[in-house]
């Protein structure tokens, strides 16, 4: 079914959002919130869902009104639109995820300044058509969404000891002298991690800077 839908340019615009130009290990973009909610994983799911949400629908609009943009005040309108989403996001979250909302405190709402939905919708959207631009911020969506989500796997389990809340590491473990790495709570534990990323990613595709 994915094959009739997707064409083998469309496939090729999510797998280089995925791999080959991720927007965190190969643009180096989105790092705050990767260092700020991924000291657990629920939060992080729930960031990188708002964010692929924000990105992919922005696509959308500012792709179906491209040509009735003014290049004079097409930063304003994109911003516009990202942040109507932003606020749309951050009000379903408050209203049926009030928790974590309060976790990510004003992380969503930065998602309007996020290098990613903003260059997508310069970069992309402004010059294709809705529907490529959908599979293009879908794709970098799920590129930051997965790298995130690594990272908060590795900073809650080895920090931790659990993963969504729960405990992972047995109690017996604790009894013979094992201790969480405390580095992993803190920004330099995912500063370490995403590191690692980058280099694993670069090193399996080959990719050398010039």
């Amino acid at each position: 079914m994915a094959q009739g839908i997707l064409t083998k340019k469309d496939r090729k615009i999510i797998k280089d959002a995925l791999w080959d130009a991720n927007p965190i290990t190969f643009q180096v973009l989105g790092i705050c919130s990767a260092l700020a909610v991924t000291v657990q994983l629920k939060t992080a799911l729930v960031m990188s869902a708002a964010l692929t949400f924000v990105v992919a629908m922005s696509n959308v609009i500012i792709s179906i009104m491209r040509n009735k943009i003014p290049a004079e005040i097409r930063v304003i309108v994109q911003l516009s639109v990202i942040a109507s989403l932003v606020i749309l996001a951050d009000q379903f979250l408050k209203a049926f995820m009030f928790d974590v909302s309060k976790q990510l405190s004003v992380f969503v709402g930065l998602i309007i300044t996020n290098c990613i939905v903003m260059g997508r919708a310069e970069a992309f959207a402004m010059a294709n058509p809705p529907g490529k631009s959908f599979w293009d911020g879908l794709g970098n969506g799920l590129g930051y969404s997965a790298i995130l989500i690594i990272v908060a796997i590795f900073r809650e389990l080895l920090g931790s000891g659990s993963l969504l809340g729960h405990q992972v590491v047995p109690q017996a473990l604790y009894d013979m002298g094992y201790v969480n790495c405390g580095m992993m709570v803190l920004a330099p534990g995912a500063f370490f991690l995403l590191g690692i990323i980058i280099w694993v990613q670069r090193a399996i595709s080959g990719y050398v800077e010039h």
